[in-house]
């Protein structure tokens, strides 16, 4: 099969300003009217760019060319024997994650400096000299975490996964970790990796006097549920754990494998790392188990 390089980006604000208001003058005015200027955000839009095309460009000979927009991921056939190279920030690397089965990963952080650089870690030439050598990449495999429901549909993600409302509003479930159950209405659930563990897991922690969380490589989770409302009806004692290890100090999960969640709302939705449009969507009494995914994410550091 030939190989093929697939550059996933995002579109930058430049690009979204001109699709809306036509011409670089218009968006200039636009931008003044708030304080701001086209250079400002030209700045941001030339290092994106640049990097997209020095990979276009200087891929090794024989090899094949795609590029995919993050809005277009849920439509885009990956290949077995693809190597995705993600331009961008960190989480945009979380964003392709979900769409991939053992295919090789590297992060090209065009704006070293203003990027975190956790999963993005190489510069376009580096992107390139991985590229002549693939199979030769040192490799990390991080660990995802998997959603499933009674049906047979299914959802991975590299950071977290959550369970709730689609507007937010308090969802009503039965929660069950291990041996413990429990009734909730809360604003919902969120089951994290260790590549997670530094976004919304970590602000959730934090709030709480810093649970602990697991490393990246870490074949375990960490779950929290979000404001837990205590009624007559419904309780908050069984609000956070961990999933795949050892109990967390505190918590009552005793290292169950995996979280259920049986809903009693109309509808409840799940989704990862942050993609709310590409969804799972679950009914009142049906099952969501939420665990370790059986995949991991190949990322060349």
């Amino acid at each position: 099969m030939r190989s093929r390089a697939v550059v996933v980006y995002r579109r930058t604000e430049l690009d979204e300003l001109l699709d809306r208001h036509g011409t670089r003058g218009q968006a200039e005015f636009f931008l003044r009217t708030r304080g701001r200027t086209l250079d400002e955000v030209q700045r941001r839009h030339d290092p994106a760019a640049a990097a997209r095309a020095a990979v276009a460009g200087g891929l090794p000979e024989g090899w094949a060319l795609a590029e995919v927009e993050r809005e277009d991921l849920s439509r885009f056939l990956v290949a077995p024997e693809d190597v995705m190279v993600v331009v961008g920030q960190d989480g945009l690397v979380a964003n392709v994650a979900k769409y991939l089965d053992g295919q090789l990963v590297i992060g090209v952080d065009p704006e070293p400096g203003v990027n975190t650089g956790v999963l993005v870690r190489h510069s376009a030439d580096e992107a390139l000299r991985l590229l002549r050598a693939p199979e030769s990449a040192a490799v990390s495999g991080l660990t995802t975490v998997e959603a499933r429901l009674d049906d047979g549909q299914s959802l991975c993600a590299l950071n977290e996964v959550f369970v709730g409302h689609p507007s937010h509003q308090s969802a009503r479930y039965l929660l069950q970790v291990g041996e413990y159950r429990e009734r909730q209405s809360s604003s919902g659930v969120i089951v994290g990796t260790g590549t997670g563990a530094t976004g919304w897991c970590a602000s959730i922690a934090h709030d709480r006097g810093g649970r602990r969380l697991p490393a990246p490589n870490d074949a375990s989770l960490a779950w929290f549920v979000r404001e837990a409302w205590p009624s007559p009806a419904t309780g908050a004692n069984l609000i956070e754990g961990m999933l795949g290890g050892s109990a967390s100090p505190g918590a009552v999960d005793g290292g169950a494998a995996e979280l259920v969640v049986t809903v009693e709302s109309d509808r409840l939705v799940v989704f990862g790392d942050g993609i709310e449009s590409d969804r799972l969507t679950a009914s009142w009494g049906q099952e969501i188990r939420v665990g370790v995914g059986g995949r991991r994410l190949r990322l060349a550091v």
